[in-house]
């Protein structure tokens, strides 16, 4: 049995300033490792800010995750892995992805968001993949903010081995009912813990609402923020989640069909 000391994060992005939110993220990532954090999860198109115009605007190329990155790369070098929103162009095409920064200085886009919402979809396309990634042995899945929506991506990665569900999020004004519900939901319909870094502050045209947190396989908070720019730490413990899915079954008894609906 594993257990990972894990944060999420929230700040103010400033639209299409990728100096100016990498050195955000650098900053969070330095706060983590003072704390003993393993694992940073930061907010949804955090390294460009959610904004319309920053969308339209150069985006940084998943082929070139290089010098720009570095200030973050040399933070992580501390002992944390940072797993923070961007939008990227791959390609001819655009996608709002995960770029995952390791303390050895390895720096991947493994994850394209699956389900997109709002203007994004006037912007880019949908990732064809889910993807899990592994810290200090602990198996956690990938997500990004309305992937969380729907009940089957969580289940697919607990499925396939998360004991952990990693949400790179952006809640608008009158979203939080609706946040604090999905996130508990995922966690404990798959007994798994849930970190969710939502965006805060003004971006751009837009407001958000932060409200990061940490729940545990029974969906209840860990730690949880407002909305003001911090870190709510909490530990993952895979000896909770083996436990979790003794006692309530429900990822295992999971049924792949229902069979044909009748009409009477």
């Amino acid at each position: 049995m594993s257990r990972l000391r894990v944060a999420a994060g929230q700040a103010v992005a400033l639209s299409g300033d990728l100096d100016a939110n990498v050195a955000t993220a650098a900053r969070l990532t330095v706060l983590s490792a003072d704390r003993g954090v393993r694992l940073l999860v930061l907010p949804e198109a955090f390294l460009t800010g959610y904004d319309a115009a920053a969308f339209d605007a150069a985006l940084p190329d998943a082929a070139d995750l290089g010098g720009w990155l570095d200030p973050l790369r040399l933070a992580a070098e501390r002992g944390v892995t940072v797993v923070v929103g961007t939008a990227l162009r791959r390609g001819e095409v655009r996608r709002l992805s995960q770029v995952v920064v390791r303390p050895d200085g390895t720096v991947t886009a493994p994850y394209d968001k699956q389900h997109l919402d709002g203007l994004e979809k006037q912007v880019f396309t949908t990732g064809d993949h889910g993807t899990s990634i592994t810290v200090d042995d602990v198996q956690l899945g990938l997500s990004i903010c309305y992937d969380g929506c729907f009940p089957e991506h969580a289940q697919a990665a607990a499925t396939d081995g998360a004991v952990g569900y990693l949400s790179s999020a952006a809640y608008f004004p009158g979203g939080a009912h609706r946040r604090d519900l999905y996130y508990a939901a995922r966690a404990v319909e798959n007994g798994m813990y849930v970190v969710l870094a939502g965006l805060t502050g003004s971006c751009g045209a837009y407001e958000f609402i932060g409200g990061s947190a940490v729940y545990d396989p029974e969906g209840r908070p860990l730690a949880r923020l407002g909305e003001e720019e911090g870190l709510a730490v909490a530990e993952i413990d895979t000896e909770v989640v083996a436990a979790t899915r003794a006692v309530h079954t429900m990822l295992a008894d999971h049924r792949t069909t229902l069979g044909e609906r009748v009409h009477v």
